[in-house]
């Protein structure tokens, strides 16, 4: 990878990972456009700096994350359905991710749902509480964003809706839950790496490359979390249903006319 490549992939990670446009989606897209091979390093990248993404989230709301054991129980609740669905089904999903034709397609019908998303789901209940029936109710919701383009921001962030929770609010609970889920979901594929030699010299080498990628990720995670929160409490998610709609058939356009898209 070019030392332009690493940040635009950053780029894209830290703007993609909270906001309800699937950031595998577009890190698949953006390595293709920018004719990047999905070697073994492409893909440690891209799993490694999620952590600058992660941390984002740790900073902007520190306070949050030492209020009480409470707030702890229910993230472990909500964590719990993607853990046991993701380690059964991780080669299958594993499988899928490379998968341009499924990205576009899955963005495209995620488009269309968050089109009416406001019209059903945007209900506030009176009680904002997070209760451990909510929490395990958008940890249900969190399993569908395993297929890639699905947005694993916007399966939560609409699951907290469903319970009743304000846009805001259950956009701050998808954040939260972002630490523990991609935490696992990296860490786990960070441990195969570095159980194996061949691939802890090849991250060794490339620790510069690495350590770019983290902090640009996580600059641009916290502006993108502070642009969206605003965004979502006052618009909803209608644009971003837009935006989603036309990536997609862009894409199954390009693959339509023959264009070869696949992630080598």
């Amino acid at each position: 990878m070019t030392f332009l490549s690493t940040i635009i992939i950053a780029i894209v990670e830290g703007i993609t990972e909270f906001l309800p446009v699937s950031s595998t989606g577009h890190m698949i897209i953006a390595q293709k456009l920018l004719g990047i091979k999905s070697d073994e390093f492409v893909k440690a990248f891209t799993i490694i700096i999620q952590f600058g993404a992660i941390l984002s989230v740790v900073v902007l709301y520190w306070k949050r994350f030492f209020q009480s054991w409470d707030f702890y129980y229910k993230l472990l609740i909500a964590f719990i359905p993607a853990a046991i669905i993701g380690f059964a089904l991780s080669d299958y999903i594993d499988s899928m991710l490379e998968s341009v034709e499924v990205v576009a397609v899955m963005l495209v019908l995620g488009g269309i749902f968050m089109l009416f998303v406001d019209k059903w789901f945007n209900k506030p209940s009176e009680d904002q509480t997070m209760d451990w029936k909510r929490s395990l109710k958008i940890g249900f919701f969190q399993c569908i964003a395993m297929i890639p383009g699905v947005s694993r921001s916007m399966a939560t962030i609409v699951g907290g809706t469903t319970t009743g929770l304000t846009r805001k609010n259950a956009a701050e609970f998808s954040f939260f839950l972002a630490v523990p889920t991609m935490a696992a979901a990296s860490g786990y594929k960070l441990l195969k790496l570095v159980t194996d030699p061949a691939s802890v010299s090849m991250l060794s080498e490339n620790l510069v490359t690495l350590l770019i990628g983290n902090v640009v990720a996580f600059l641009v995670a916290i502006a993108a979390i502070k642009f969206f929160i605003g965004f979502l409490t006052k618009y909803g998610f209608k644009a971003f249903g837009y935006y989603r709609i036309i990536v997609g058939v862009v894409i199954l356009v390009l693959l339509f006319m023959g264009v070869d898209l696949s992630v080598m």
